[in-house]
């Protein structure tokens, strides 16, 4: 049912956006570095027989296709471009143009990424020294966290009731100790 949903919402977004009349000088694409778009001119009346080309022959072009120029490589894929635009407009120069740019895609990426793992792992930390015994709100609160997530609670049962424990070390004093007490 939610993948129908998720379908369904991506054919509306997709649909909602496609141009009904596209027009050739508005809606081409722009030149890039990797490629040169040009718009495709029809001929008025197109003569099927108007061809040099014989049916049974294939043209040259096609046997030996030129292969593109390595002019530039491709442009940088700069997200959120428009809010990138709306930065450096107040720049001041290429050195104001290079500190937005700098700041934005470098500094902050890296701020944002220090900051997120320097949460995870007091997050992690607070977790594994925290406690789950005691009638405090934290304790009752990891209590109820990690049944909300199924996972299971630690059994904290205390070492010193264990009556088998105590057996063993009392035997354990008792062997040892007792021929030292006669020496």
């Amino acid at each position: 049912m939610a993948e129908d949903i998720a379908a369904e919402v991506g054919s509306i977004l997709q649909s909602a956006s496609i141009n009904r009349h596209p027009s050739v000088q508005h809606d081409a694409n722009p030149s890039t570095a990797a490629s040169e778009k040009q718009p495709v001119t029809l001929n008025q009346y197109p003569d099927p027989d108007g061809s040099d080309v014989g049916e049974d022959e294939v043209p040259v072009s096609v046997l030996d296709a030129v292969p593109r120029k390595n002019t530039m490589p491709p442009l940088p894929d700069l997200r959120f471009e428009q809010s990138y635009l709306k930065s450096i407009e107040q720049a001041e120069g290429w050195q104001g143009v290079l500190w937005i740019t700098l700041r934005d895609q470098v500094i902050m990426c890296f701020a944002q990424g220090v900051l997120w793992t320097l949460v995870l792992n007091g997050w992690r930390h607070w977790n594994r020294s925290a406690k789950f015994s005691g009638h405090g709100v934290g304790a009752r609160i990891r209590r109820w966290w990690w049944g909300v997530n199924n996972w299971k609670i630690p059994n904290t049962k205390s070492k010193l009731r264990d009556t088998k424990l105590a057996k063993n070390v009392s035997e354990y004093y008792q062997s040892e100790f007792s021929s030292a007490a006669q020496d």
